[in-house]
C-alpha cells in the first residue's frame, strides 16, 4: 500500500502502528497505562465523529465517553486486535444512535464547520445558501450522516466505513447514494 492510501485514511493510519496491537493486548491483561495511551491517540478523533453525527458538543461528549467506557469494558470481546479502530468506530456509531434516539427528533442540527460553503465575500447569499445545507443536513437520519460524515469530514473509504459499521460495502454505497440524494433534494426544494 502507498504512502499516501495510508496517509488518506485515518484508520489505515492508526491501525499501521506496530504498537496498537501490543497496546490493547496489554490493555486487556488490565494495564491501564496502555488504554489511557490507545485513548489519548483516538480521542480527538472519535470526539469529532461523534460531533459530526450528533450536531452538538454536549451529546458529542456523552457519546464518546460512552463508546470509550464501553470499549474499556468490552475490551477481552475484541477477536482481531489489529481491528481495534473499526471495532471503536462502531462501538462510537451505536453509542450515537442510543442517544440519538434517547434525546428524540431534533428540528435543526448544525453541521461541522468542514461542511461550510465558502463563498468570497460573506452577504445574504452565503447565509441563505448555508442555512439550506443546515436544513438538508438535519433531514438526514443518524445512520446517514454517520455515513457521509466518515466518508467526507474522515475521507474514509468505502471498505473502511464497512469494517467501521459492521455492514457490507454494497450497503455503504447504497446509504451513502441515498444520504446524498436526500441532501440534493433537500437543497433543490431550497433553491426553489
Amino acid at each position: 500500500m502507498s504512502p499516501s492510501a495510508v496517509a488518506a485514511d485515518p484508520e489505515i493510519a492508526i491501525a499501521s502502528s506496530s504498537s496498537t496491537a501490543g497496546l490493547v493486548e496489554a490493555a486487556r491483561s488490565g494495564d491501564t497505562a496502555a488504554f489511557e495511551a490507545i485513548l489519548e491517540g483516538r480521542l480527538e478523533r472519535t470526539f469529532r465523529l461523534a460531533r459530526a453525527i450528533l450536531g452538538n458538543d454536549a451529546d458529542a461528549r456523552d457519546a464518546t465517553q460512552d463508546a470509550w467506557l464501553l470499549a474499556w469494558r468490552d475490551l477481552h470481546g475484541l477477536r482481531d486486535l489489529d481491528r481495534f479502530d473499526a471495532w471503536l468506530d462502531r462501538i462510537l456509531v451505536n453509542a450515537c444512535r442510543t442517544i440519538q434516539r434517547r434525546r428524540g427528533p431534533v428540528r435543526e442540527i448544525p453541521i461541522p464547520a468542514t461542511f461550510e460553503i465558502r463563498v468570497a465575500s460573506p452577504g445574504p447569499e452565503h447565509l441563505a445558501e448555508r442555512d439550506a445545507v443546515e436544513r438538508a443536513f438535519s433531514r438526514l437520519d443518524e445512520g446517514q450522516r454517520a455515513i457521509l460524515v466518515l466518508r467526507h469530514l474522515e475521507r474514509r473509504t468505502v471498505p473502511s466505513i464497512a469494517r467501521s459499521m459492521g455492514i457490507p460495502e454494497g450497503t455503504v454505497k447504497s446509504r451513502l447514494h441515498a444520504a446524498r440524494a436526500v441532501l440534493e433534494r433537500a437543497l433543490s426544494e431550497a433553491n426553489r
